[in-house]
């Protein structure tokens, strides 16, 4: 009894757990909660196919359960064999159509949702981004617009929003699970799919596909304002000046240092596509350091003194000069003070 008693409570105790530990996460990094089309459509086929899977296993136990009461060896019984139904084409049949039925079942509304989400028909009339996956951030290019972000992909809520996404390096995956399904980004080619948020927030973004020692670091951010703001953050962006100085002493020193040391031949302030680094442009919005901070002067102190030991294995690390902890300060005081844009994600949704 006291076996049994322990295995019992070990099976309560894991269940507990697993109700702990299905809480856990972020509001808007679930694809339980969908808030926008992509989502939506993901959530309707996970939602089938649970009902599939639940109806199957139901069948199953019933179907267990009945020949467990049914043809078990009963009292006084000896060297009891059921009849045996080896060869029965009736039940072959069944137990090999309904499988199959069930598979047509989930296979035909997956492709017609997969095709849909691919369709470029309104692509021409809507907003087109090329987004492109490097180690270990995303960079967003704003097709017409010469507009270039990283990290944070603005768009405009309600909208259909088209993306081209592709890779600089190895093979990464494009997730915004809260407003649409996941794509590769691969070197060899394009893949394009639409976005369509329902609510104007902040969604964050994973890449889904292991891509090396810091693929769960590689976050970014899908802000979602209304058209309204949208439009007011393009002009800002359009009329970003690099060459603008701070006011401030140690935020000037920050420039020259930031200049000085050669930061610009990787990383761009304004419209530059060819920068090999993330685009730095209204740094003082970002709502993270490194894509996984705190927004803080000090964590991004520390990412700028030693960048490997925050993600391990970027292309900063190895390239980038050593700095006194002075210096360090200063750009960081200068990359606080970026700010180009009266739009940022702490006003989304508000």
């Amino acid at each position: 009894m006291s076996r049994w008693m322990g295995k019992l409570k070990a099976l309560i105790m894991l269940g507990f757990v697993s109700l702990v530990l299905a809480a856990c996460g972020k509001e808007n990094l679930t694809a339980l909660d969908p808030k926008g089309y992509g989502a939506e459509e993901s959530m309707d086929m996970m939602i089938l196919s649970t009902i599939i899977m639940v109806a199957v296993f139901l069948v199953v136990m019933l179907v267990f359960t009945i020949a467990l009461v049914r043809f078990r060896q009963k009292k006084g019984q000896e060297d009891y064999i059921p009849k045996q139904v080896e060869g029965n084409h009736t039940l072959e049949i069944v137990w090999t159509g309904i499988p199959i039925i069930l598979v047509f079942v989930m296979a035909i509304p997956t492709v017609i949702s997969v095709f849909d989400l691919a369709d470029t028909t309104d692509a021409s009339n809507s907003l087109n981004i090329e987004v492109t996956g490097n180690q270990y951030w995303w960079h967003f290019d704003y097709k017409g617009q010469e507009i270039q972000t990283s990290q944070d992909l603005y768009i405009p809520v309600g909208e259909k929003v088209y993306l081209d996404i592709k890779s600089n390096d190895v093979i990464h995956s494009f997730w915004v699970p809260t407003i649409s399904g996941k794509i590769d980004a691969n070197p060899e080619n394009v893949n394009t799919m639409y976005i369509e948020a329902y609510e104007e927030g902040v969604y964050w973004g994973k890449c889904a596909e292991l891509c090396g020692p810091s693929h769960s670091l590689m976050d970014f951010k899908v802000v979602v304002v209304s058209q309204e703001e949208f439009d007011t953050w393009v002009e800002d962006m359009k009329n970003v000046d690099p060459e603008a100085t701070p006011q401030d002493a140690v935020a000037q020193e920050g420039k020259e240092l930031f200049e000085a040391n050669n930061c610009m031949g990787c990383h761009a302030i304004g419209s530059s596509p060819v920068a090999t680094g993330p685009n730095l442009t209204n740094y003082a919005n970002r709502s993270t350091v490194a894509g996984i901070l705190e927004p803080t002067k000090e964590n991004l102190v520390d990412w700028l003194m030693d960048p490997e030991s925050i993600k391990p294995g970027n292309l900063m690390t190895g390239n980038y000069p050593n700095l006194s902890e002075e210096e360090a300060n200063s750009i960081a005081e200068y990359l606080m003070q970026l700010d180009h844009s009266a739009v940022s994600p702490e006003s989304a949704g508000n």
